[in-house]
Protein backbone atom coordinates (compact mmCIF):
# COMPACT_ATOMS: atom_id res chain seq x y z
CA UNK A 1 0.00 0.00 0.00
CA UNK A 2 1.37 3.49 -1.07
CA UNK A 3 1.57 6.04 1.91
CA UNK A 4 1.62 9.83 0.80
CA UNK A 5 4.09 11.12 3.28
CA UNK A 6 6.73 8.02 2.48
CA UNK A 7 6.09 9.16 -0.78
CA UNK A 8 6.56 12.29 -0.59
CA UNK A 9 9.79 11.68 1.54
CA UNK A 10 11.16 9.48 -1.80
CA UNK A 11 10.15 12.57 -3.68
CA UNK A 12 12.31 15.50 -1.55
CA UNK A 13 15.35 12.75 -1.90
CA UNK A 14 15.23 12.02 -5.97
CA UNK A 15 16.67 15.68 -5.95
CA UNK A 16 19.71 14.31 -5.04
CA UNK A 17 22.16 12.48 -7.10
CA UNK A 18 24.75 12.37 -4.37
CA UNK A 19 24.72 10.68 -1.21
CA UNK A 20 26.69 13.35 0.59
CA UNK A 21 23.77 15.88 -0.47
CA UNK A 22 21.31 13.11 1.09
CA UNK A 23 23.00 13.99 4.07
CA UNK A 24 23.31 17.45 4.00
CA UNK A 25 19.26 16.79 4.04
CA UNK A 26 19.17 14.51 6.73
CA UNK A 27 21.07 17.29 8.75
CA UNK A 28 19.06 20.11 7.94
CA UNK A 29 15.77 17.54 8.72
CA UNK A 30 17.45 17.11 12.51
CA UNK A 31 15.81 20.60 13.11
CA UNK A 32 12.09 19.38 12.56
CA UNK A 33 12.36 16.95 15.27
CA UNK A 34 10.15 16.87 17.84
CA UNK A 35 11.60 18.18 21.02
CA UNK A 36 11.90 15.72 23.98
CA UNK A 37 11.24 16.96 27.51
CA UNK A 38 14.57 17.05 28.90
CA UNK A 39 13.52 15.03 31.81
CA UNK A 40 12.91 12.24 29.43
CA UNK A 41 16.47 12.19 28.29
CA UNK A 42 17.52 9.63 30.59
CA UNK A 43 18.63 5.89 30.36
CA UNK A 44 15.10 4.97 31.10
CA UNK A 45 14.16 6.41 27.44
CA UNK A 46 17.38 5.72 25.39
CA UNK A 47 16.98 3.59 22.50
CA UNK A 48 19.75 0.65 23.01
CA UNK A 49 21.88 -0.63 19.81
CA UNK A 50 22.56 2.61 18.16
CA UNK A 51 26.15 3.92 18.14
CA UNK A 52 24.90 7.72 19.33
CA UNK A 53 22.89 8.17 22.29
CA UNK A 54 18.74 8.15 21.39
CA UNK A 55 15.68 9.05 23.32
CA UNK A 56 12.88 8.37 22.16
CA UNK A 57 9.56 9.34 24.01
CA UNK A 58 5.67 8.58 22.87
CA UNK A 59 2.58 9.54 24.20
CA UNK A 60 -1.28 8.89 23.04
CA UNK A 61 -3.34 11.26 22.20
CA UNK A 62 -7.37 10.71 21.32
CA UNK A 63 -6.02 7.19 20.17
CA UNK A 64 -3.24 8.09 18.00
CA UNK A 65 0.32 8.04 18.84
CA UNK A 66 2.78 10.98 19.09
CA UNK A 67 6.65 10.72 18.99
CA UNK A 68 9.14 12.98 20.85
CA UNK A 69 13.34 12.24 20.02
CA UNK A 70 16.30 13.76 20.59
CA UNK A 71 20.07 12.75 19.96
CA UNK A 72 23.77 13.53 20.29
CA UNK A 73 24.12 12.79 16.51
CA UNK A 74 22.95 15.25 13.78
CA UNK A 75 22.48 12.45 11.54
CA UNK A 76 20.82 10.54 13.25
CA UNK A 77 18.90 13.04 13.96
CA UNK A 78 17.75 13.52 10.91
CA UNK A 79 16.52 10.03 10.46
CA UNK A 80 14.49 9.85 13.43
CA UNK A 81 12.71 13.11 12.21
CA UNK A 82 12.18 10.80 9.17
CA UNK A 83 10.55 7.90 11.26
CA UNK A 84 8.57 10.39 13.28
CA UNK A 85 6.79 11.94 10.05
CA UNK A 86 6.02 8.92 8.77
CA UNK A 87 4.54 7.23 12.36
CA UNK A 88 3.16 10.76 14.30
CA UNK A 89 -0.36 10.59 14.41
CA UNK A 90 -0.96 7.02 13.78
CA UNK A 91 -3.14 4.63 15.57
CA UNK A 92 -1.16 1.78 17.37
CA UNK A 93 -2.34 -0.43 15.33
CA UNK A 94 -1.34 1.82 12.07
CA UNK A 95 2.16 2.08 13.47
CA UNK A 96 2.42 -2.02 13.83
CA UNK A 97 1.46 -2.44 10.35
CA UNK A 98 3.30 0.24 8.73
CA UNK A 99 6.29 -1.22 6.29
CA UNK A 100 8.38 1.60 5.82
CA UNK A 101 9.47 1.33 2.57
CA UNK A 102 10.95 4.93 1.87
CA UNK A 103 14.37 3.88 3.91
CA UNK A 104 14.98 1.31 0.92
CA UNK A 105 13.61 3.70 -1.48
CA UNK A 106 15.59 6.71 -0.82
CA UNK A 107 18.82 4.04 -0.77
CA UNK A 108 19.42 4.91 3.09
CA UNK A 109 19.66 1.46 4.10
CA UNK A 110 22.62 0.62 1.97
CA UNK A 111 23.93 3.66 2.69
CA UNK A 112 24.02 3.49 6.01
CA UNK A 113 27.34 2.53 8.50
CA UNK A 114 26.57 -1.30 9.74
CA UNK A 115 26.23 0.32 13.30
CA UNK A 116 24.17 3.18 12.17
CA UNK A 117 21.73 0.18 10.09
CA UNK A 118 21.64 -1.55 13.72
CA UNK A 119 20.69 2.07 15.23
CA UNK A 120 17.90 2.44 12.47
CA UNK A 121 16.20 -0.74 13.04
CA UNK A 122 16.82 -0.71 17.12
CA UNK A 123 14.63 2.69 16.55
CA UNK A 124 11.79 1.15 14.42
CA UNK A 125 11.50 -1.48 17.08
CA UNK A 126 11.30 1.01 19.66
CA UNK A 127 8.89 3.15 18.05
CA UNK A 128 6.83 0.05 17.06
CA UNK A 129 7.15 -0.93 20.76
CA UNK A 130 5.66 1.78 21.72
CA UNK A 131 2.26 1.52 19.79
CA UNK A 132 2.38 -2.43 21.08
CA UNK A 133 2.08 -1.41 24.44
CA UNK A 134 -0.54 1.86 23.60
CA UNK A 135 -2.29 -1.01 21.57
CA UNK A 136 -2.54 -3.52 24.32
CA UNK A 137 -3.57 -0.74 26.96
CA UNK A 138 -6.66 0.40 24.82
CA UNK A 139 -7.94 -2.61 25.17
Amino acid sequence: MKDEIQERIIEEFAVFDEWLDKYEYLIELSDTLPAIDPQRRTDEYVIKGCQSRVWVDARVEEGKVFFSADSDAIITKGIIALLIRVLNGRTPQEIIDTELYFIDAIGLSENLSPTRSNGLLAMIKQMKMYAVAFGASAR
